[in-house]
């Protein structure tokens, strides 16, 4: 059995998430503490610069793979896949793994783009479903 492509984006875009979640909590760790981080937190340890880009690039990632996830296991159990739902899925992954590179580098509008067009891409597969 051959697996849709749509669900290896989907598998692509889990291991996307992934790698932000490490890199941000590995530059987060160089301006927190060790101890800090294995205890309680229950005091805040603020981060800053590209520490704190990166945290805000992963929370943006867990804000729109939800939707991304549910629109692909909809468009697959629907049996919908096609152009539309590939190229929409392979437009959010590229876009989502372009996406914390260039906040990180606070580069100037093109993060908003990059960002809009991932948006795109999660439109693109939920429009598959409605296309006979």
């Amino acid at each position: 059995m051959v697996a849709e492509p749509e669900l290896l984006l989907l598998g692509a875009a889990v291991v996307i998430g992934l790698v932000q979640l490490m890199w941000s909590a590995a530059a987060a760790r160089r301006q927190q503490d060790l101890k800090w981080a294995a205890g309680a937190r229950d005091e805040a340890m603020p981060i800053t610069g590209v520490a704190a880009r990166l945290d805000r690039a992963f929370r943006n990632f867990m804000e729109t793979f939800p939707l991304f996830a549910a629109a692909v296991l909809a468009v697959v159990i629907a049996g919908k896949t096609g152009p539309l739902s590939l190229w929409g899925a392979a437009l959010y992954v590229v876009c989502r793994a372009l996406y914390a590179p260039i906040y990180a580098a606070g580069t100037y509008m093109v993060r908003s783009l990059v960002w809009t067009l991932a948006l795109v891409g999660v439109g693109m597969v939920v429009a598959a479903l409605f296309v006979a």
